[in-house]
């Protein structure tokens, strides 16, 4: 009697399946430690210092943001090269009169790069400052006070490309 031994194709052993494991759970592993990486290092996910200080203030800052709404005035901003101007009007197109505009450039996700910019008179209803803003995207709070009372508040979002609006 002869015995005759067939050849089997592929066997899926328990090498095979710990491979399959390491692979599976590697990927898995490694996905979600960049992605908490990114989120460390791109957002600092500080909205506000106190949130219950915050939220004892939102209906003031609210009926203020509607006052000043109201009052007709408006604000405009160009930023060309390292030269950044603003210009200030009341309701009828006369420009406001102020001794103080600051305005502080703030990333969307990311404090470190904020910086604020007090802007000069020059001329009537004209402000200006000379400062290189970095291309990218802004948000842009305009403070505008005349004899320590604020005037007008605005707050921009703006695209800087190649440090031209």
């Amino acid at each position: 009697m002869t015995t005759e031994r067939k050849q089997q194709g592929f066997v899926f052993t328990g090498w095979h399946m710990a491979g399959v494991m390491v692979l599976f759970f590697g990927t898995i592993i490694t996905v979600n430690l960049i992605m908490a990486w990114n989120a460390s290092n791109s957002w600092s996910g500080l909205v506000v210092q106190n949130t219950y200080v915050a939220s004892q203030q939102f209906n003031g800052k609210v009926a203020e943001a509607r006052a000043l709404a109201a009052s007709g005035i408006e604000g405009e901003l160009a930023i060309e090269g390292a030269r950044i101007t603003y210009r200030v009007v009341d309701a009828k197109g006369a420009p406001l009169a102020a001794d103080e505009v600051l305005a502080v450039f703030k990333r969307p996700v990311d404090e470190r790069k904020d910086f604020t910019v007090a802007l000069m008179p020059d001329g009537s209803g004209l402000f200006v400052s000379e400062r290189e803003v970095p291309a990218g995207q802004w948000i842009i709070d305009i403070s505008t006070k005349n004899d320590g009372g604020k005037v007008f508040h605005q707050t921009l979002r703006m695209v800087v490309a190649g440090g031209t609006k």
